[in-house]
């Protein structure tokens, strides 16, 4: 559905606003709470379904307000069950999630985006060939959630255990949005999930990284790491100019201190770039810092991109000698290998 601009997105008022707008108009506070209940329980996306108020009632809102929900605009099913989803926004903007299922794991994530585009123009992303546009608000954050919900619910009979911020975007740097989001996921007056099933992922901001520690987030954190060194991590990702391995550990080091709250790298698995036993080694020596988890990645290659996914002989070598350092690894197989499931690649496709 879009909607117009040029009225105000109802879901950018707090309970304690609505009930001013109410008050100004001679309906009882309550009306507010309804309101609220909703937008951020039920995920309404018109004012006509909000029964439980009148018509005029509803008119007046649907004359004064917005609101500005994603609309469906493209779903691509992998025969592994993945399902990438391509949203358009109010203003005619694409972004894209994704569900990625695992019955036998009984885990049902979704991969949700934070901007449009993104500017960190990392190497190996399809997003980072977007320019950045603007960052979600917090209601586009929360209907990716409960748009993957519903298609977790249909197709597969179990609502979502886990929610990633690994899609479109640097969260970091949609910060207040960002935060203001999983504050809708997990307040009892929204979808009351769990933060610690909720993570989010940074390619690397420290300073971002201890204001996190800073206002005691209680979701877990991921750092976007692909390789454990500066000089190849400095050809890949040009944020780590800025961000460098130790300035990361540093922060990571704090947030751990102040929350205890789970840290894990994510680390892409390229062909003869950083899977070597050496890379290996040095990634054990960064694993030392706090408790982490590694998580190994096979690349979804995209077009134009120097980059292949590494061998899975290699992939294993690497994770059994992390292994034996008494590392915790999980190895993350690719997943929609016969869609566009490379992060930014089908909203990329326009």
């Amino acid at each position: 559905m879009i909607t117009s601009t040029t009225k105000k997105d109802i879901r950018q008022l707090s309970q304690s606003e609505l009930e001013e707008v109410f008050k100004g108009i001679g309906e009882p506070r309550f009306r507010a709470k309804q309101v609220h209940e909703w937008l951020w329980k039920k995920g309404a996306h018109s004012f006509d379904a909000m029964t439980n108020l009148s018509r005029k009632l509803r008119e007046f809102l649907d004359e004064n307000f917005a609101i500005n929900g994603i609309a469906i605009d493209k779903v691509q099913h992998s025969t592994d069950g993945t399902i990438k989803s391509r949203f358009r926004l109010h203003d005619g903007h694409l972004i894209e999630s994704v569900l990625i299922p695992v019955p036998a794991d009984n885990r049902y994530t979704a991969c949700v985006s934070s901007q449009v585009g993104c500017s960190l123009t990392c190497k190996f992303c399809a997003t980072g060939r977007m320019k950045r546009v603007r960052n979600l608000d917090a209601g586009e954050i929360y209907d990716q959630v409960v748009l993957v919900n519903r298609q977790s619910e249909e197709k597969f009979g179990h609502p979502l255990t886990n929610i990633v911020y690994m899609g479109m975007g640097e969260p970091l740097l949609a910060y207040k949005n960002v935060l203001e989001s999983v504050d809708r996921l997990t307040s009892p007056d929204g979808l009351n999930m769990s933060p610690r099933r909720i993570t989010i992922s940074t390619a690397g901001i420290a300073k971002m990284i201890k204001k996190l520690a800073d206002d005691e987030v209680k979701f877990n954190l991921a750092l976007s790491l692909h390789a454990a060194d500066d000089t190849k991590r400095d050809q890949i990702m040009p944020i780590n100019e800025q961000n460098n391995l130790d300035s990361l550990m540093e922060a990571l080091r704090y947030f751990y201190r102040k929350t205890r709250n789970r840290i894990s790298y994510e680390y892409i698995a390229f062909q003869n770039f950083n899977e070597g036993l050496e890379d290996a080694a040095r990634l054990a020596e960064l694993c030392r810092h706090f408790p982490v988890r590694v998580n190994i990645i096979e690349y979804n290659p995209i077009d134009g991109a120097p980059f292949l996914k590494a061998a899975e002989h290699r992939i294993d070598d690497f994770a059994k000698y992390l292994r034996e350092q008494g590392v915790m690894v999980t190895v993350r197989r690719s997943r929609g290998k016969d869609i566009d499931a490379a992060c930014g690649q089908l909203a990329n496709k326009e």
